[in-house]
């Protein structure tokens, strides 16, 4: 008998649209499994009432010789930030416990076109403002492959529902490596999207009723397969409702059909952001078999990339964005910090450029201006410098591999450990910035695990708009056997 929870989202679609499966058999065989073994690590924390109902309904539609769409009868999770219709939506918030939007958002609306049915959703940090998952209203999340560790956050509940097989897709959102730190973390794949492509109207936060596309967030797909980032980024790729038909989503093909065509650069160190050694040894046999296996890869040397720029004009950015949900108190202590951290900040080994997240939070709209030009200015040098000789760059994600829970406050107090030394807390999202910071395309595979059994992933990185090429690549070398999604003992 085949075990649908563990097939790819794009096969188990195939099955219901043909009638092998039926939607109803499958909802229910998924809300068993959640049933049982949700528990120890509280992934899913809401199911929606309806969704038997919703699965039926799916199955008569098909039977009446209706299809829905490509993800006719298919039920998934949705991370508790996007606003669906009949479910509470509290974005890890007490303040929200009890909101229940009457809209669903953009990218849940083109879902639901698209015949999926909204099963229930994952977990996140308050206001998914950590890179850990755990709240006041539903409690803390559990990594699957070692409970005593965190999925990551903030897209951790959707991370462990899917390694534990309770869903065949996620849509999850990445402003801090929301998305590639808990793929990272669970050993599945994730994908954060070029800026622009995905509406995150409905998205908390911003707050309730922003129709506005935030600076540096982005929301993208979450699954087990490359192929699947790729069958969902089709369906929710697309402008805001709002902007009406004037311009449309298109992004052009993945041209490379083998690894053997695929121009590689690396970048897995960095002086700034020390990684643990397994995972730098992991990185390098995975550079030797992409070069066995006929891709051309060369080593980035553009300082371009230097975590020395690139962070302070990250934080900078991520602090106004941050920023502006801030009370007046807390924009008085953000002063205070960023004296600190000018003062101290090297004498408390805080992490590079860290100041700048105090400062953005407060300056003034010509400084952000200034920034914002820098930005682009970097980003199209980077595209020219780097991008012209490689079609993907190849980083670590994180500094380590799934960390111990810590919800220790205030955050910026705590400590991982890095080959044994501590190391800032902040320092996990240091290898995500380039990417997020530019706008740029990056999936996050996984390519193994360290000697405890936690997963490793490597981050695919391309150019602006070249979505499907990262992602082709991580497809790529899923098919060689480089990249590919194990399930965690007893799942």
């Amino acid at each position: 008998m085949t075990q649908w929870h563990y097939n790819s989202a794009r096969s188990t679609a195939a099955a219901l649209a043909s009638g092998e499966l039926s939607s109803a058999h499958l909802t229910q065989t998924l809300l068993d499994r959640i049933k049982a073994l949700n528990g120890p690590l509280n992934a899913v924390v809401a199911i929606a009432d309806d969704a038997m109902d919703q699965a039926r309904a799916a199955d008569q539609a098909l039977a009446d010789g209706r299809s829905l769409g490509p993800l006719h009868g298919l039920p998934i999770t949705i991370k508790d930030v996007w606003e669906v219709t009949g479910m509470a939506c509290t974005a890890g918030a007490p303040a929200l416990k009890d909101y229940r939007p009457k809209r669903h958002a953009d990218t849940i609306q083109r879902l639901v076109d698209a015949g999926a049915i909204i099963m229930g959703k994952t977990n996140v940090p308050l206001y998914a403002s950590d890179t850990q998952t755990y709240n006041k209203v539903y409690g803390i999340s559990h990594n699957p492959y070692d409970t005593s560790r965190t999925p990551g956050g903030s897209s951790g509940g959707g991370a462990a529902a899917l390694a534990a097989g309770f869903t065949h897709l996620e849509l999850g959102s990445d402003v801090g490596g929301s998305i590639r730190t808990p793929a990272h973390f669970c050993g599945i794949y994730g994908h954060k999207p070029s800026r622009g492509i995905v509406s995150l109207r409905g998205h908390i936060p911003g707050p309730v009723g922003t129709l506005s596309q935030p600076d540096l967030a982005v929301g993208g797909p979450m699954a087990r397969s490359a192929d699947d980032l790729a069958f969902l980024l089709e369906i929710i790729a697309a402008a805001p409702t709002h902007e009406g038909p004037h311009w449309q989503v298109v992004l052009p093909p993945c041209r490379l059909t083998a690894l053997s065509q695929v121009r590689v650069a690396t970048r897995f160190s960095d002086p700034l952001t020390p990684i643990e050694d397994e995972l730098g040894e992991q990185y390098q046999t995975l550079a030797g078999a992409l070069e066995a296996a006929g891709a051309t890869v060369s080593h980035c040397q553009s300082p371009l990339i230097n975590h020395e720029g690139i962070l302070p004009l990250y934080y900078n950015l991520l602090g106004t964005l941050l920023g502006s949900g801030f009370k007046a108190k807390q924009r008085r202590q953000m002063r205070w910090v960023e004296r600190s951290m000018k003062i101290f900040g090297r004498w408390i080994k805080a992490t590079h450029g860290i100041d700048q997240y105090a400062a953005g939070v407060n300056q003034s709209f010509l400084q952000w201006v200034s920034h914002h030009e820098q930005r682009e200015q970097l980003r199209a040098a980077v595209v020219r410098k780097v991008f012209a000789d490689a079609d993907v760059l190849l980083t670590p994600v994180a500094p380590t591999t799934a960390i111990p829970h810590d919800h220790s406050m205030p955050m910026f107090k705590r400590h991982i450990s890095v080959n044994g030394n501590p190391r800032p807390y902040t320092d996990k999202m240091n290898w995500i910035a380039l990417a997020t910071v530019l706008g740029l395309p990056a999936t996050s595979a996984p390519i193994g695990k360290d000697r405890h059994g936690l997963p490793i992933n490597v981050q695919i990185i391309g150019a602006p708009g070249m979505d499907l090429t990262t992602i082709g690549v991580a497809q790529l070398m899923e098919q060689a056997g480089l990249s590919r999604f194990t399930a965690p003992e007893g799942f």
